[in-house]
């Protein structure tokens, strides 16, 4: 039987790991965590039988993956939940731009911006399934869906900053520029709209959903579907190099590209090594998990019932403060995101004590403590909140480096964003995933389509590998 090994259990390494084993070859899974999941695990922090996630939290882009929504995952125990709204934005007065899954709510919410943005993404959340099947491949290839492709494409190459001037309202501006700050860069760069838009795409079309009992359930349920078909995971296996491996006719590497470089050594061509080293890592993420009796006291109240916040004010502090941590300099008022899953999973949290998930965008390796500012900016719209705090779990980008090492200087999405690694990842390349060694291939965040629990980088390089046999 042919075999083949992943290295690494996130859920890239998961999703090629499955797509493997299906296809009726020997797989064998090395994590060197006790854990698998990588970024989709979650655990028991502060409080006994409150439930935290450990780095991802909402998943509109992996319910709706074009690979993992092929897979019997319900059957092994995962469920996604919706909140009420899918994100709030709060400004200093008060008020605050709202993202519902309903493009009618959101539209009337957003007012006299309202219809601007039906006309942008009403079309594309309507052809959401073709967009997704070719936005999660990689650059140079025919796509299969090229009018709606290129609807998109239209608005996704624009500076974020330059697609916010369609709208008027500080509301309207707030609320794209926090969800186009998941792109981890500097917002006046071309394509830094692109991520931002497909996040506002699914959640028009799948949701903001959380994972029932916590992301880890998408880890389980991938794990649970390969072990179906006969493949093996084993944890506390840390790979150093290929030398260290069994014999194998197959090798994924769901790591970081230096990594890699490290793991396959003198075997990878010279050209390939100076791509993977030359690779750039984005900003860092400091994160902090609150328990937090009677939830969090936002100003507004729209707020109370989203499942993400996203903290930076205006449309112009959130820009400011983007471009500091891209030069390196820590912002008095860092972009905090907001993480309240147990609004549509009470199970997550104990009686009236909740889980509440938090990070700040801070420079990459920075060592500073966030802990503080993270404190102030949620304090800055929901007054009260320190009182309500019954315990923390600090985790600085050192720390986010220490648990999964593919987090290089707390990097937690895979590699900078910045155009030509959004273009090209992680090296141009008409086979991203391709290391150059025959039937060897990178499958981690840093290869297309990118960050997030969708298990596409795996799949895709999975499906590369079946192709070489």
């Amino acid at each position: 039987m042919t075999s083949a090994i992943v290295v690494g259990s996130g859920p890239n390494g998961l999703a090629a790991a499955a797509r493997l084993s299906r296809a009726g070859l020997d797989v064998t899974v090395l994590e060197a965590s006790d854990a698998i999941g990588g970024g989709t695990r979650s655990s028991e922090m502060i409080v006994p039988g409150l439930v935290h996630d450990h780095c991802s939290a909402f998943h509109p882009i992996a319910a709706g993956s074009p690979y993992l929504s092929t897979l019997p995952l319900a059957e092994h125990g995962l469920r996604w939940l919706q909140p009420a709204l899918d994100c709030a934005h709060p400004l200093d007065g008060g008020s605050a731009g709202v993202l519902s899954r309903s493009i009618d709510r959101t539209v009337a919410a957003l007012g006299d911006d309202g219809r601007r943005w039906r006309q942008l993404f009403g079309p594309l959340a309507a052809n959401f399934d073709d967009i997704i099947a070719d936005a999660t491949q990689p650059i140079l290839r025919i796509p299969r869906h090229p009018v709606h492709l290129a609807r998109f494409g239209a608005g996704a190459a624009l500076p974020a900053t330059t697609l916010a001037r369609l709208w008027s309202t500080d509301e309207a501006k707030a609320l794209w520029s926090g969800v186009a700050a998941h792109a981890f860069y500097r917002l006046d760069r071309p394509f830094t709209s692109a991520v931002g838009m497909m996040l506002i795409v699914a959640a028009h079309a799948e949701g903001w959903l959380v994972a029932e009992g916590g992301s880890q359930a998408i880890a389980d349920a991938l794990a649970a579907e390969i072990r179906a078909h006969g493949g093996v995971i084993e944890t506390g296996q840390r790979v150093t190099s290929v030398d260290d491996l069994p014999p194998h006719d197959v090798l994924l590497l769901d790591v970081s590209p230096s990594i890699a470089a490290d793991i396959l050594g003198d075997r990878l061509p010279a050209r390939v090594a100076r791509a993977y080293r030359r690779y750039r890592h984005g900003p860092g993420a400091f994160k902090v998990d609150f328990a937090v009796e009677h939830g969090v006291p936002w100003t507004a109240p729209e707020c109370r019932e989203a499942g993400t916040v996203h903290l930076g004010g205006d449309i112009d502090e959130v820009v400011a403060g983007e471009l500091a941590v891209h030069r390196g300099t820590m912002p008095e008022r860092p972009f905090v995101l907001i993480g309240q899953q147990y609004l549509a999973d009470p199970s997550r949290s104990v009686g009236d004590v909740h889980p509440l998930w938090t990070y700040a965008h801070v420079p990459n390796g920075y060592t500073g403590d966030v802990t503080e500012a993270i404190i102030t900016q949620i304090e800055r719209f929901a007054p009260g909140f320190r009182d309500r705090i019954v315990g923390m779990a600090v985790r600085s980008t050192t720390d986010m480096a220490r648990y999964n090492p593919n987090y290089v200087g707390g990097d937690i999405i895979g590699g900078a964003s910045s155009p030509a690694q959004i273009l090209f990842r992680p090296r141009v390349a008409l086979d991203p995933y391709a290391t150059g060694i025959p039937r060897t291939y990178l499958c981690s965040a840093s290869t297309p389509p990118g960050a997030g629990a969708h298990g596409m980088c795996g799949a895709n390089a999975a499906a590369r590998a079946l192709a070489s046999l």
